[in-house]
């Protein structure tokens, strides 16, 4: 029997009541390349962290996933989240040793997580 190994993340979703309005903002907030009906595919992106996402576990009072989406500015992002239909929730915060986060609900009250590095 071979020894298994740590599994990547090789996937993500974000399930949604209305799929349109969902396609419509994270297609303008965060430029991304949307296709497909019923099933929206969601391109992957260029310039991540190599050798890709990485993920923790955190005790927190809002349990689910959350998205960490990085951004060139949290003031103007959050800013475009509000007029897209989302929330800002509170105020940027730098992570010790890290990058300055951000969170916004999109229009469905799903939590992402802006990250400016």
């Amino acid at each position: 029997m071979m020894d298994d190994w740590a599994l990547p993340v090789v996937a993500w979703e974000i399930q949604a009541r209305d799929p349109a309005k969902l396609r419509d903002f994270y297609g303008q907030m965060f430029n991304w390349s949307l296709e497909g009906d019923p099933l929206i595919r969601i391109r992957a992106g260029i310039g991540g962290p190599e050798p890709g996402p990485i993920g923790h576990i955190r005790e927190g009072s809002h349990p689910g996933v959350s998205l960490f989406i990085q951004v060139r500015d949290l003031g103007a992002s959050r800013e475009k989240a509000v007029e897209l239909g989302g929330k800002a929730l509170g105020q940027p915060r730098d992570t010790p040793g890290g990058p300055t986060v951000a969170g916004i609900l999109d229009p469905e009250g799903n939590r992402i997580m802006l990250v400016q590095q």
